[in-house]
């Protein structure tokens, strides 16, 4: 059988028969008879080596991060990959480093083994699944399975249990013929999971340090070795608005007492536990806005992840603006989202987090919670949204404007970067559907573990080639905290690539390079990094799906998570798209896209760019969209079956003249545009702002445009005049027009 969980998430086992204890024993002492004493007619058929050992592996889920499939291919016996119980199908894949002659394949299974399965090859493991055995009978134990066929991917794949619970596997073992396949590794479980060669010259580790700019933290430290360094880096980064410094604090599990961690520009701090519980701050982790006489609206690009906070005065303090994620906290108090005389703030994003007390929004212009509890919610201005939120305010949009959908459509959680006794390892949470609530609170997040032997760990210089070479591979990609300048696409081609940036890891778009761009393949997840333009114009900075994408990815969605990208501000930019989405089905889940209308660089000329978003795929989920400043439409939504959960934009600020930024006989562009073609799409709480400072005569015509059809639905829709400029109608020609003489929302409660 397999563990099962109690109701404090605590692993107990089920009461076993003896018979089901021997019968485990004879399936280790049979596996120990096939790793030592291979039969000798299959020696003589097939190589001696085991060609999967230490190799990545991916499977369709796990019960608990200790069963992940690694544990398939690391040559101990003890240790297992176990499925999620109760469902079919289920698989376990491992990726060979090149095409191999697969001769026999050895399955050493738990109690939970599969009656009915395939054993399949493919050459790139997402397509063209070529069977080599098929069986309803599966007997378990130590199956020695002879096969015949050519592939650099083998998968089982189970379609029948011969138990209730899972599939559970102690080892997968594959022979090629003689001479073949990589070679293996002499230590699967210490050392890198990559082939002899690779596909561009000598393989390319997995795993390795973090680099100098990860900071990590013990338990064993003192309070005042601790706090000294957190001083040290917020002092450096607090006014560090656009310089290339990056930084990841990361916390080793236990408690720590007496520390204010307070977080600067590009700064992200994060537990190592499995769950937020696992870490505890006694303390307080803090962003506040001194450094402007308390308007925070400037508090960008920083973060907090995956631990728990017990507030030294009970409130926590999280005065920020946009790109500034709070995710998997658990608050032991309450929280203020802006600074202590509330000043200004603007914009922000919780998810998958545990507030205790009251939080309070104070002078919170529009905020987005998602998939969370709250103890109570104090305070609105103009746009405060919630979805999946437990204890969360009623729907009464606009009077005080919140905007509450009791459940989330369809999400999925961002990976993230954890710590076992086997080292450092990449959680990715399964989706979920019609969500609410945190993932941790009833016990561990569902998901797969990813040892960070299956990641290649970039640091800044490395090349496009060797990031594309790393993926080709069979790696995932981790980016260290830095400045990365790439003048070449890497190509995420492989279905279910994690790439995930730590400390605001930052992708420079060089010579006019499209820096990043998805495959139609499921399951990618890109998330935690800034792509900033260059200064030679690049078609788009991230391209999820090539033009014309079909698949299917509903099964297995692509994710964007915590993705911002930038447009000038660093210096001079040019980029036609920021963001463009073909894949279908795929998540975002918070984005900043931003033309800069500040720092180096800021100006119509001097950072060009046309939109912010465009949408093509179908079926499309976005949270947490904050789309700024472009200069003709800032999201383009072209496909069917889309949905929007918050939206917050301004308009760009420096059109020269109303005759220079106006078509089709209209003055302006929509900040949110749906095209004429598409005949579903639903949005819920979204806001669109105007401050014209180079002609405060504009009166940009409308915020939103959309083809009026009963299909294509807005609820809890304002724009708002911040004093100069003016927005004549909502969306469409429907509602007031916003003027600079009354700072004040105009509502269009639903459309049409």
């Amino acid at each position: 059988m397999q563990p099962s969980s109690d109701s404090t998430g605590v692993h107990r086992r089920r009461g076993r028969p003896i018979v089901a204890v021997v019968a485990v024993a004879a399936a280790l002492v049979v596996w120990a008879l096939v790793v030592v004493t291979r039969p000798a007619s299959a020696a003589s058929a097939c190589g001696t080596a085991n060609v999967a050992a230490g190799r990545p592996a991916t499977a369709s889920s796990i019960e608990s991060s200790r069963l992940s499939p690694d544990k398939a291919v690391d040559g101990d016996g003890t240790t297992r990959w176990g499925s999620t119980q109760g469902v079919d199908p289920q698989w376990i894949q491992i990726d060979l480093g090149a095409s191999t002659d697969i001769c026999q394949v050895v399955l050493t299974w738990q109690t939970s083994y599969a009656k009915a399965f395939d054993i399949e090859v493919s050459a790139d493991g997402q397509s063209g699944w070529t069977s080599l055995y098929s069986t309803a009978a599966g007997t378990g134990g130590a199956q020695t399975i002879p096969v015949s066929g050519t592939g650099r991917f083998i998968r089982m794949y189970g379609t029948v249990r011969a138990t209730r619970y899972g599939y559970s596997l102690y080892e997968f073992a594959v022979y090629g013929g003689q001479g073949t396949g990589p070679s293996p590794s002499t230590s699967p479980s210490r050392t890198s999971p990559s082939p002899s060669t690779g596909p561009t010259g000598p393989a390319l580790p997995g795993g390795g340090d973090l680099g100098s700019n990860v900071i990590v933290f013990d338990p064993g430290q003192s309070s005042s070795t601790i706090q000294a360094k957190l001083d040290q880096v917020f002092t450096q980064q607090e006014k560090n608005q656009f310089g290339t410094e990056r930084y990841q604090f990361l916390f080793k599990p236990g408690s720590y007492s007496g520390l204010n961690a307070q977080l600067g520009f590009y700064t992200s701090i994060s537990g190592l536990g499995q769950n937020p519980q696992d870490v505890q701050i006694h303390g307080d982790i803090t962003v506040d806005a001194g450094w402007m006489q308390g308007n925070a609206t400037q508090n960008f690009w920083r973060s907090a992840e995956n631990l728990s906070i017990y507030p030294v005065s009970g409130v926590d303090r999280w005065a920020v603006a946009q790109a500034a994620p709070f995710r998997r906290i658990d608050v032991h108090g309450g929280m203020t989202l802006a600074s202590p005389n509330c000043g200004w703030a603007s914009g922000g994003f919780i998810a998958d987090s545990r507030v205790s007390g009251q939080v309070s929004s104070c002078s919170q212009q529009q905020w987005v919670t998602r998939d969370s509890t709250i103890g109570s919610w104090k305070g609105s201005l103009w746009n405060m949204v919630f979805s999946g939120v437990k204890g969360a305010p009623a729907q009464s949009f606009p009077n005080p404007p919140y905007t509450t959908l009791s459940t989330s459509p369809v999400t999925q959680e961002k990976p993230y970067l954890y710590a076992d006794a086997s080292g450092y390892r990449v959680f990715v949470p399964s989706p979920r559907t019609n969500s609410s609530g945190a993932t941790w609170t009833s016990g561990n997040t569902p998901g797969t573990s990813l040892s960070l032997n299956q990641f290649y760990v970039a640091k800044p210089g490395v090349t496009a080639a060797t990031l594309n070479q790393a993926v080709t591979q069979g790696l995932n990609l981790l980016f260290t905290p830095g400045v990365y300048h790439l003048n070449q696409t890497v190509s995420i081609n492989r279905a279910n690539t994690v790439v995930l940036g730590l400390g605001y890891a930052t992708i420079v778009a060089d010579n006019g390079a499209l820096p990043m761009q998805v495959g139609d393949v499921d399951g990618v997840k890109i998330a935690g990094l800034l792509f900033d333009a260059g200064t030679v114009n690049s078609p788009a900075l991230l391209q999820v799906g090539p033009a014309g994408a079909g698949g299917n990815h509903s099964g297995a969605p692509n994710l964007i998570s915590d993705v911002f990208l930038r447009v000038g501000g660093a210096g001079a930019a040019k980029a036609t798209n920021a963001l463009v989405v073909n894949n279908n089905s795929t998540i975002i889940d918070h984005i900043w896209s931003w033309r800069a209308d500040h720092g180096s660089g800021a100006g119509w000329t001097s950072n060009p760019s046309d939109t912010g978003l465009i949408v093509n795929g179908q079926n499309v989920t976005a949270y947490g969209l904050f789309v700024e400043h472009f200069q003709k439409y800032n999201v383009v939504w072209n496909g069917n079956g889309g949905k929007t959960i918050f939206f917050q934009n301004e308009l760009p600020y420096d059109p020269p003249s109303a005759a220079q930024w106006s078509h089709d006989g209209i003055t302006g562009y929509a900040a949110y545009k749906v095209a004429g073609t598409v005949t579903s799409h639903e949005a819920w709480g979204l806001g669109s702002y105007c401050v014209f400072t180079a002609d405060p005569s504009i009166a940009a015509y409308h915020s939103f445009e959309v083809p009026v059809n009963a299909g294509v639905k807005f609820h809890d829709v304002l724009t708002v005049s911040l004093g100069k400029g003016s927005i004549t109608h909502v969306i469409n020609d429907t509602g007031d027009a916003a003027l600079p003489s009354n700072v004040t929302p105009h509502n269009v409660v639903s459309y049409p």
